[in-house]
């Protein structure tokens, strides 16, 4: 669960700052905080945050999602060193820009005024705001889910406490 919305730095409120931090945060750590110390208990279990790549590269058009996504990568690394040496893994996963309900929203917001066929606005949008995109599309929320099903899974037994990225290329690698 989560929430976005494009807004200017200069027009969030301490209300919205704190809307954000409880729905975007706050709620995972409440389930973690549940669910960690049964896991530990069985010595097995897996706690998944989803971030973004905004967590490491904001775009500047949502400054709070931003903070609340760094923040979910933060906590995710200190809850997997309770978990060194146990069969219970926490990560993070930062995709890229997902084609979600939200996102056409955003899209059909934009676009509506312009003299652009509507199957060009994604493309349009990746253009023109996510440029460093190597696929130059919106992910799909299957492929979201393909991978955290995987990462939920016995089979990634060996990740804990990663930042893992699924963003189509967006943010740079820096080798």
């Amino acid at each position: 669960m989560g929430i976005f919305k494009p807004m200017n730095y200069f027009d969030i409120d301490e209300a919205t700052w704190q809307k954000f931090i409880d729905v975007n945060v706050y709620s995972g750590n409440a389930l973690a905080k549940f669910y960690l110390s049964k896991m530990l208990d069985k010595d097995f279990g897996r706690i998944i945050f989803i971030a973004s790549e905004e967590a490491i590269m904001p775009s500047g058009e949502m400054p709070q999602y931003s903070l609340t996504k760094t923040m979910n990568l933060s906590i995710a690394k200190s809850l997997s060193k309770l978990t060194a040496g146990t069969h219970v893994t926490v990560n993070t996963i930062m995709p890229g820009s997902t084609l979600t309900e939200g996102v056409e929203a955003m899209i059909n917001n934009m676009y509506k005024d312009f003299d652009l066929p509507k199957k060009e606005w994604e493309s349009d949008f990746m253009k023109n705001h996510r440029p460093l995109s190597q696929i130059q599309r919106l992910i799909r929320p299957e492929e979201i889910g393909r991978f955290v099903t995987f990462v939920a899974s016995p089979y990634a037994s060996s990740f804990s406490g990663e930042a893992l990225r699924l963003d189509g290329g967006l943010v740079p690698t820096i080798f």
